[in-house]
């Protein structure tokens, strides 16, 4: 098993340095849902699939990562307190070279 370490900010403002299965085809909302990190319901809505931007996060440290699809792009096109560095967490899957990614939960859109 290979772990990666992901530095998650929560919608406190809490810092929460998790480890990450890089051997489970998971992606990073399925990682802050497997924490905890955001209340239930608040987070992956949708199920994974990009449309509801209720996973979207700030990606703070400077880690290459996959380009944004269309549909991802689509949905922070019309997602609120969208940032240049936001991306979906469920569009993240969890990857070796993501080891010491930081990035902050979007605030919940009432």
């Amino acid at each position: 098993m290979s772990d990666i370490k992901i530095t998650i900010i929560d919608r406190e403002g809490v810092k929460h340095e998790v480890d990450a299965p890089t051997d489970m085809n998971m992606n990073l909302m399925e990682v802050v849902r497997s924490y905890e990190l955001a209340p239930e319901g608040t987070i992956g809505i949708c199920g994974g699939m990009a449309m509801c931007a209720s996973c979207q996060c700030y990606v703070l440290s400077s880690h290459e990562l996959p380009e944004k699809s269309d549909d991802e792009e689509a949905m922070l096109a019309e997602a609120f307190n969208v940032k240049d560095n936001s991306r979906l967490g469920c569009q993240l899957h969890i990857a070796p070279e993501m080891n010491g990614l930081e990035v902050e939960l979007a605030p919940e859109e009432l």
